[in-house]
């Protein structure tokens, strides 16, 4: 299952990637052109723009505010589950998914105390971005817990 979240939805974005969600988030863009990438990539439209979620067939207008909340309404909408083995396998700014990379080729590239304190990192190939499980994905974790 893949969404395409709309510019009032980035929190969202994040934290369905953060699940293991292939989200295409974008900002700045035109109704018709969020569409057209909707329609192109078969994705499912998420907005909190009633307009725009009327347009499009394949979409959830998303009213609530919070952000806990915008989560259970997907998850219900869609009766996605959490998937343990898709957690935390996607990069939560460029949605591409991370790989497994050799400890001692990120020597340098994190903080010397996690370098020394974990023995198994992540990266994303297409931004760099390097990943750990350090305490922000206990907290990512508990916090999917108590959503679903």
């Amino acid at each position: 299952m893949k969404f395409l979240c709309d510019e009032m939805l980035g929190r969202l974005a994040k934290w369905l990637r953060v699940m293991g969600y292939d989200v295409l988030y974008l900002k700045n863009v035109e109704d018709e052109k969020i569409v057209e990438n909707a329609i192109k990539e078969d994705r499912i439209l998420l907005t909190r723009d009633k307009k725009l979620a009327k347009k499009f067939k394949n979409s959830l207008y998303i009213e609530e505010k919070d952000l806990d909340s915008q989560i259970g309404e997907v998850v219900e909408a869609f009766k996605i589950a959490k998937n343990e083995e898709n957690f935390l396998s996607r990069c939560i700014i460029c949605n591409v998914e991370i790989e497994e990379i050799e400890k001692e080729k990120i020597k340098g590239k994190v903080p010397e105390n996690v370098f020394e304190n974990f023995e198994e990192f992540w990266i994303c190939k297409k931004c760099g971005r390097i990943y750990w499980a350090g305490t922000h994905w206990k907290n990512m974790k508990e916090k999917m817990e108590k959503i679903h």
